[in-house]
């Protein structure tokens, strides 16, 4: 990694990148400290502390701060995130759409047009129900000189202004920075968090006890963070290499094709998509509910949303809110098959395989070969969604065991070394582009 960054800044183009990339990620924190002009953020972080919504928490996460502070950024890339998701299940599911996928370049980026103006709606939408939502709770109070309406309007258009600003910035640190731009967004967002919760283990776990206890507790927590780290590496890396050979052919006076290849089957085809939508399946009743102030009662419905919510998972004093936590893992493996099989055709590929030539070994072009990628897709998405969900399990079980609170856990992990692994080969296919370049101008 150090060695890949330091041959990067030999390169002027890559260095010019890079330090391009490095202003924009100033440019997104200074805005997470922004506060909206005229609201009294003190109000609402005091009203954000008392909250125990576990999505609360991953969303300010994500955000970078940006929500508790609320901030211009207070939105950020989330009606960006879901927009891109939406999208994509609408390609699956309108024709045109797939058809527009199809089109090469000029497909793709009328799609990234809609998917801009999708997010602008969202976050609209967004914006007006938070907004009315918190002000009606009293927990946005604005200062002299601005009364309701008015101070509502401001903080709606500050809002989805904000969170244009930031994909703008994602768009560009795509185009003429490092590449990945949202992605670098985010999980610059994620890392801000970090020290904070540093600093909460510490004082959790380290401070205070004896040198033999603290250091013994601080190498407990490294070693635990590099497993996971490692563990999402190997994750995230993991592929079924499928064999492919495509039969020779004829054409005027040359022989063509005879060539060799595989088809690639990531183990966690998923990537991060399913614990999220898992999560928000989950967390967002308890969001809505802590909003409206409701799920503090005795009833039947208290019990079931305080089950919903990780903050009461693997609790010893309270196991039978633990049932939430095997939903939960079994809506992340549901969701791994579901997000797999609208993003991979086994049969579509197996039918360009078959128009080109191309054959598995040992099984016959066609429905077979459909089939037999089906079988194999089947057997790795499991291994992945087991290897996601155990992930997503380690940080909620030493968070509800010894009362570990941080905001960062096994999806942050997965964004951040996703995005990091992914951003450096973009950096070394960049750096080979420029080598291949000089070596032809030679």
């Amino acid at each position: 990694m150090l060695e890949t960054l330091r041959n990067a800044f030999k390169i002027k183009d890559i260095r010019k990148r890079v330090i391009f990339t490095f202003f924009m990620l100033i440019v997104i924190r200074v805005g997470s400290q922004l506060p909206i002009p005229g609201v009294d953020s003190q109000v609402f972080a005091n009203w954000f502390a008392s909250q125990t919504a576990d999505g609360m928490n991953f969303f300010d996460a994500i955000t970078g701060g940006s929500f508790y502070n609320f901030s211009v950024f207070a939105l950020n890339i989330t009606p960006y995130i879901t927009s891109s998701i939406i999208m994509q299940l609408l390609t699956i599911a309108i024709p045109k759409l797939e058809e527009m996928q199809r089109d090469g370049e000029e497909g793709r980026k009328k799609i990234a047009e809609f998917t801009r103006y999708l997010t602008i709606v969202l976050a609209f939408v967004e914006a007006v129900a938070m907004t009315i939502g918190l002000k009606r709770g009293g927990y946005l109070e604005f200062s002299e000189g601005f009364n309701s309406v008015l101070g509502i309007v401001m903080v709606v258009m500050a809002l989805v202004a904000g969170s244009a600003v930031l994909m703008w910035i994602g768009e560009r640190i795509t185009e003429k920075g490092i590449g990945n731009g949202i992605s670098i967004v985010l999980t610059i967002n994620i890392i801000s968090r970090m020290p904070n919760d540093i600093g909460t283990l510490y004082g959790q776990f380290i401070s205070g006890r004896d040198v033999p206890k603290a250091i013994l507790a601080a190498l407990i927590i490294v070693a635990i963070i590099v497993a996971m780290v490692l563990f999402v590496v190997f994750l995230q890396g993991g592929e079924r290499r499928i064999p492919v050979q495509y039969s020779k052919k004829i054409q005027g006076r040359k022989q063509v094709g005879g060539q060799s290849t595989h088809i690639p089957l990531k183990v966690n085809t998923g990537g991060v998509i399913p614990v999220i939508f898992a999560q928000s399946l989950l967390q967002t009743p308890v969001i809505i509910a802590g909003l409206l102030g409701k799920g503090d009662g005795t009833g039947i419905g208290s019990k079931i949303l305080r089950g919903m919510s990780q903050s009461n998972w693997c609790n010893p004093a309270e196991p039978v809110y633990s049932v939430g936590l095997v939903v939960y893992i079994v809506l992340i493996i549901a969701f791994a098959y579901f997000y797999t099989s609208i993003t991979f055709n086994p049969l579509e590929i197996a039918n360009n395989m078959k128009k080109a030539g191309g054959f598995i070994p040992g099984i016959r072009p066609g429905k077979p070969t459909s089939d037999y990628l089906n079988r194999i897709l089947n057997y790795i998405v499991f291994i992945g969604a087991v290897g996601l969900a155990f992930i997503a399990f380690v940080p909620i079980f030493f968070n509800g065991v010894f009362g570990a609170d941080v905001s960062f856990g096994g999806t942050s992990i997965i964004i951040i070394v996703g995005v990091v692994v992914e951003t450096l080969k973009q950096v070394e296919s960049q750096m080979r582009v420029r080598y291949y370049k000089g070596f032809l101008n030679d």
